[in-house]
């Protein structure tokens, strides 16, 4: 009587592992932030770039929600919130502000596109100066414009699959002053390929360092400055690139 039983019981525990193993893979939460107003371009990345995380979320298991509310951005909201990406805008208050600070000061990870980052001196926000490694925006190329861009740490988890070097497709590209690169704590990836310049018709940038995606080792964070328009999806190596800012976020 009691061999059946325990056999019963083992069935039963073995039947329950798929969906124990199954949760435990789903327990990685990730909230997008976008706006839906604003800037076009900026509006058709961020609706394409909701497609392709939903459909990365599905094929890595794991769980992904965006939102337009960013008072959603607080304390409450992120506590169950591993990962947060910032689509195409960046908060405004500073009750937003100090919960993303507090967020990232006590271990969450942020992924950042584009206008994400944008600062000058009508932002105010020192904190986040300082968090993406003292770059401040100081000017962009105008038409986006496709550009070559070299990987400059082809060991590092984001960058390791790619090619030395790739096209990447249309995007308006921004320079900081300074670069991060300057700032011992920033690891840069990739930067504009020096052949692209000058690049631009009615702005032109003609020169200098352009980091175009870069990490603060004193966080767990990536910004990458590709996000405008709506051919940001349609090179296989960026988006090898974005899937693996995912996995690598995940697993620090």
């Amino acid at each position: 009587m009691i061999r059946p039983l325990l056999a019963f019981l083992f069935v039963g525990l073995a039947s329950l592992s798929p969906s124990v193993s199954a949760a435990q893979q789903k327990s990685f939460h990730v909230l997008a932030f976008h706006t839906d107003k604003g800037e076009p371009d900026h509006i058709d990345f961020a609706k394409q770039a909701l497609a392709f995380f939903t459909e990365l979320a599905k094929k890595n298991d794991f769980n992904f929600e965006a939102t337009t509310r960013w008072e959603d951005l607080n304390a409450e909201k992120l506590k169950n919130i591993q990962l947060v990406i910032w689509l195409n805008d960046f908060p405004k208050t500073p009750e937003q502000r100090a919960a993303f600070e507090s967020y990232m000061t006590h271990g969450g990870a942020w992924l950042g596109f584009h206008v994400s980052a944008y600062n000058d001196e009508s932002t105010h926000w020192a904190w986040f100066v300082d968090f993406l490694g003292g770059a401040v925006f100081y000017g962009n190329n105008w038409p986006p414009l496709p550009a070559k861009l070299v990987v400059d740490d082809r060991a590092h988890p984001v960058t390791r699959s790619l090619p030395a070097t790739f096209m990447a497709p249309a995007n308006e590209w921004y320079i900081w002053k300074p670069s991060p690169r300057l700032n011992k704590d920033v690891r840069v990836l990739l930067t504009l390929d020096l052949s692209n310049y000058p690049i631009g018709l009615k702005d032109t940038i003609t020169g200098g360092d352009l980091p175009v995606v870069w990490t603060n080792t004193r966080y767990r964070m990536l910004y990458m400055n590709m996000g405008h328009g709506d051919k940001i999806f349609t090179s296989s190596d960026q988006n090898k690139l974005f899937e693996n800012a995912i996995r690598w976020l995940r697993a620090r």
